[in-house]
């Protein structure tokens, strides 16, 4: 079972084969803006990843500790989640889903500790 959010998943987008239904690129760029962030390459291959990861498992709720694991691994050899948190200051999962138009995973904001992942 797809997640719901994915389960009507838009592959029309171009350059975004497992965008949610509905979104679209610009929507990124607006809120983008207003979060003070300029989109460049490694933001929107990051959202790509994001997008994908959320269309590969296909779980109601997806742990936030393999998404990060995920992200880590596939961003490697340009530094890793530490290289993320520079593109996405409010937290590449947290912030990059709101962004790829997903729904932010449970337990990545947790404000009680002060962090986001």
């Amino acid at each position: 079972m797809l997640h719901p959010i994915i389960r009507g998943h838009d592959d029309t987008v171009p350059g975004f084969p497992f965008a949610p239904s509905g979104w679209q690129p610009s929507d990124a760029e607006k809120m983008a803006t207003e979060q003070g962030i300029e989109l460049g390459a490694e933001h929107i291959e990051t959202l790509r990843a994001l997008q994908e990861y959320f269309f590969r498992h296909d779980k109601p709720d997806v742990v936030i500790r393999e998404l990060h694991d995920a992200l880590d691994e596939r961003f490697h050899t340009r530094g890793g989640m530490k290289h993320l948190y520079k593109l996405f200051p409010g937290g590449p999962v947290a912030q990059g889903c709101v962004l790829a138009g997903l729904p932010v995973p449970p337990g990545a904001l947790n404000r009680s500790f002060g962090s986001v992942q």
